[in-house]
C-alpha cells in the first residue's frame, strides 16, 4: 500500500544512499572534487566569518555604547554629525563656549522634564603608588554621575552626597588603574598621589573591556568629586559636557526642545542667531554604526557569494558527470518502477550532499580562525551556533540549487533510451 509513511521512507533512504554516492563520487576525480568544494568552502568561511566578525563588531560597539544610556543627551561643543546635514564645520564649532557648571546648575533648577543630569570636566594626569605610576584620565564629576554613565563599583562604594559637594579628596580608580597601581593589592582606602595631591581610595570600577567607541573609558580613568576638581587642575580649561536624562513618561521632542530654549535663554541668544552649543544623542552613533555594518554584511555576501558560485558550478558539474556515468543504472531504475520524485530526490541529495561537506570544511576553517584570536580581550570573537546554522543552510540550498538541473534532467530520462546508452 503507497501510504505518505512509505513514501517517506523511500525518499528518506534514497537521501542515504544518496550521500553514500556522494563520498564515492569524490574518490572519482579527486582534482575535480577538490575544485569544486574549494569553492563553496572558501565561500561558506567568508561569509560566516564575516557573520562572526560583525556579532564581535557589534557587541563591542555596544559596550562602548552601554557606558553611557541610549536615552542619554549630551550638552557638548562639537556635534556628532554636520548639523545642516552636508558640511561638518568644525571651524565654527571650535569657537564655541564648552558647558559650565553654572548651566549645570541651571538646567538642574529649571527644567521640567529632567529625571536625572550630571556635569563632568576631563583632563589627563599622573596616578602614583610607592613606585608605581599611571597616566591616564581624570573625570571630575557631580553626585548624579552614575544615574547617567552606566558602570558597576567592585569594590568599595561611590562618593556620598556630602564628599561631592564638600570638597573631600576622595577618588574612584578604574579597573586597569587599581591592577598598575596595586599589583593585586587591596586599594580601597589607600592614599595615592593624584598629581602632587593625596587621595584616599573609596572604590574600583568593575572592568568594562575595550570598545572601538569609548565615549567614557572606565577602566583606564580615575573618577573624583567635581568639588574638589579644581584643587587639581584647571577645570575652567577642561573638555566639559552635561549630560541629561529624560523623564520616562517626557517624549523626545519635547525634551529636547526645553532644553534648547533654556541653554538658549542661560547664553543669552537672540531669536536670529544660531544654537552655539550642541545637544548630542546616542542614536546617531547607533544608526550609523548600524550602516557601516551593512555595508561590512553586503561585501562579505558579495565576496563569498562569487565563490559560493564558482563552487556551486563546480557541483553542479560534478553531478551532470554522476548522471552520465549512471544513465543505465537510472534506466534500470525507472524500469523497475521508479518514480520521477525518487530519482530526482536521490541526485538533489547527493549534491547537498557535497555542498554540505564544501561548507563543513569552510565553517572548520572559521573555528580554526577565531580560535586563533579567542585570546584578545580588546576585541573578542565568539564561534556561535547561529551563525554555523546559517552556513550549513546556505551551503545545503546552493547544494540543492545546483544540483537540480543534473537531478531534473535524470530524473526525466527514458528509461529505454538510458538503458541503451553507452
Amino acid at each position: 500500500m503507497n501510504t505518505p509513511l512509505t513514501k517517506i521512507k523511500v525518499v528518506l533512504r534514497l537521501m542515504g544512499e544518496s550521500a553514500i554516492f556522494a563520498f564515492s563520487s569524490l574518490k572519482g576525480d579527486k582534482f575535480r572534487t577538490f575544485l569544486s568544494l574549494f569553492g563553496v568552502s572558501i565561500g561558506i568561511f567568508s561569509i560566516v566569518m564575516v557573520f562572526t566578525a560583525l556579532d564581535a563588531l557589534k557587541a563591542n560597539v555596544e559596550r562602548g555604547l552601554s557606558s553611557f544610556g541610549s536615552n542619554v543627551v549630551y550638552v557638548q561643543q562639537f556635534p556628532f554629525a554636520p548639523e545642516d546635514g552636508i558640511e561638518y564645520k568644525w571651524w565654527e564649532f571650535i569657537t564655541r563656549p564648552l558647558p559650565k557648571y553654572e548651566e549645570y546648575l541651571y538646567l538642574k533648577n529649571n527644567s521640567k522634564t529632567l529625571e536625572n543630569i550630571a556635569f563632568a570636566t576631563f583632563s589627563e594626569m599622573n596616578f602614583e603608588y610607592r613606585r608605581n605610576l599611571f597616566k591616564g584620565a581624570i573625570v571630575a564629576s557631580t553626585f548624579d554621575w552614575d544615574k547617567v554613565a552606566n558602570f558597576e563599583i567592585e569594590k568599595g562604594r561611590y562618593f556620598s552626597l556630602y564628599e561631592t559637594q564638600s570638597s573631600v579628596p576622595v577618588v574612584i580608580l578604574g579597573d586597569a588603574v587599581a591592577e598598575q597601581l596595586f599589583a593585586g593589592e587591596e586599594p580601597v582606602n589607600k592614599t595615592i598621589k593624584v598629581g602632587i595631591t593625596n587621595m584616599r581610595v573609596i572604590g574600583v570600577v568593575k572592568k568594562s573591556g575595550e570598545s572601538i567607541i569609548n565615549l567614557y573609558d572606565t577602566d583606564n580613568s580615575v573618577m573624583v568629586p567635581y568639588s574638589f576638581a579644581g584643587n587639581l587642575f584647571n577645570i575652567k580649561r577642561s573638555d566639559a559636557l552635561i549630560c541629561l536624562k529624560p523623564q520616562d513618561n517626557v517624549s523626545r521632542t519635547d525634551f529636547l526642545y526645553e532644553m534648547k530654549l533654556l541653554l538658549r535663554s542661560i547664553r543669552r541668544l537672540k531669536p536670529k542667531q544660531k544654537d552655539n552649543f550642541a545637544l548630542n544623542e546616542m542614536t546617531f552613533l547607533l544608526d550609523t554604526t548600524k550602516q557601516i555594518l551593512s555595508g561590512i554584511a553586503l561585501a562579505g555576501w558579495i565576496v563569498g557569494g562569487f565563490s559560493i558560485l564558482i563552487g556551486g558550478f563546480g557541483i553542479a558539474n560534478i553531478m551532470f558527470v554522476s548522471v552520465k556515468e549512471r544513465t543505465n543504472l537510472i534506466g534500470i531504475q525507472k524500469a523497475l518502477g521508479a518514480k520521477k520524485y525518487a530519482i530526482l530526490t536521490q541526485y538533489l541529495s547527493e549534491a547537498a550532499t557535497l555542498s554540505f561537506l564544501g561548507g563543513l570544511i569552510g565553517i572548520i576553517l572559521v573555528f580554526v580562525a577565531v580560535s586563533l584570536f579567542s585570546g584578545n580581550e580588546s576585541f573578542p570573537i565568539v564561534f556561535s551556533l547561529h551563525n554555523v546554522v546559517k552556513g550549513i543552510i546556505i551551503s545545503s540550498i546552493i547544494g540543492i540549487v545546483s544540483g537540480f538541473v543534473p537531478a531534473y534532467t535524470a530524473a526525466n530520462l527514458n528509461p529505454v533510451d538510458a538503458i541503451n546508452s553507452k
